[in-house]
């Protein structure tokens, strides 16, 4: 696969990993260049790790093609999207057919419905950087989840898997959804925790930060106290995700939000031009495109690009 030179906008946000070694850049430089939003400084990952997480049934049985991988990365090859991440397997099955057509993104670690997991939530490392590197991958993704008790352990498996990635010229990836402990259902999607979580994601060294959209709700007491006292917005999802970006370094790190559970066209659109506004890079979107036909799932990513290249219609 061709890296393409960088665009004006993709030099400078490879000027802010100002540690990076050549190949890092370069896979970073990839993504960044690849798909239909290539040079824009903007991203649409596909992610399919859904099966591993919540079974295959409850993942696939609504759009039945899905259950084959090939379906799914040609989904993601046609639509354009700026890279695929999948679990080892997922990758393996599909590696000679795709591999050089859709940069790859090798999820390091997954949990599973059947556990029984709650306060101390927690997943299981599944692959190797060696393996990813096998495979060709750009990068690695690796979920923690602040606030479980079982975080810490997860923080330094990943510090270890990622000081490996570097230094192999891998991109890190870090899914932070917070959850367990003592956060709420409510708390996993609270503004403050969602900034907390992406800003802890960025001092453990991710290039990308995956994050859900953040509600209005406010978690902690004294973050509330915090954020009201210094008048910081909250009420519409354009302001929440500024929020969270400037939580990230002031923008210096590349933040993507998830797609989260299958919602209806517009609510999935409306979200995606609260991402532009509120100035995020882009989403990572999973269960909304492959849990529909091919067909509508192509027209709403194709929508979604039209958004990110400001070609939308208001």
């Amino acid at each position: 696969m061709v890296i393409k030179a960088p665009t004006a906008a993709v030099k400078k946000i490879l000027s802010y990993y100002e540690s990076d070694n050549s190949k890092t850049k370069a896979n970073l430089q990839k993504l960044l260049m690849h798909g239909r939003l290539g040079g824009t400084g903007k991203m649409i990952i596909l992610p399919v790790d859904q099966g591993f997480e919540h079974g295959p049934d409850r993942s696939f049985a609504v759009n039945p093609e899905a259950y084959d991988p090939h379906y799914l990365l040609k989904l993601g090859v046609d639509a354009g999207v700026s890279a695929f991440a999948g679990p080892l397997g997922m990758l393996e099955a599909t590696f000679k057919t795709f591999g050089d057509k859709i940069p790859f993104i090798l999820k390091m670690n997954s949990a599973n419905s059947l556990s029984r997991f709650k306060e101390d939530a927690d997943q299981a490392v599944t692959a190797t950087i060696q393996d990813a590197l096998r495979l060709k991958c750009a990068g690695i993704g690796f979920t923690l989840y602040p606030g479980s008790d079982a975080q810490f352990s997860m923080i330094e498996q990943l510090q270890l898997l990622s000081s490996e990635a570097k230094a192999n010229g891998l991109v890190v990836v870090v899914w932070c959804y917070p959850r367990g402990g003592d956060v709420s259902k409510e708390g996993e999607t609270a503004l403050d925790i969602v900034s907390y979580s992406a800003h802890m994601a960025a001092l453990l060294g991710a290039h990308i930060i995956k994050v859900k959209l953040p509600s209005a709700h406010l978690e902690q007491p004294e973050a509330k106290k915090a954020i009201e006292g210094a008048k910081i917005k909250t009420k519409d999802l354009a302001d929440r995700v500024a929020h969270v970006i400037k939580c990230s370094f002031a923008g210096r790190r590349i933040v993507l939000f998830s797609g989260g559970a299958t919602k209806g066209v517009v609510d999935v659109l409306t979200e995606t031009k609260a991402i532009m506004a509120g100035g995020g890079h882009g989403s990572i979107i999973g269960r909304n495109c492959f849990q529909r036909p091919r067909t509508e799932a192509l027209k709403l990513l194709e929508d979604m690009v039209k958004i990110y290249l400001g070609k939308a219609k208001s």
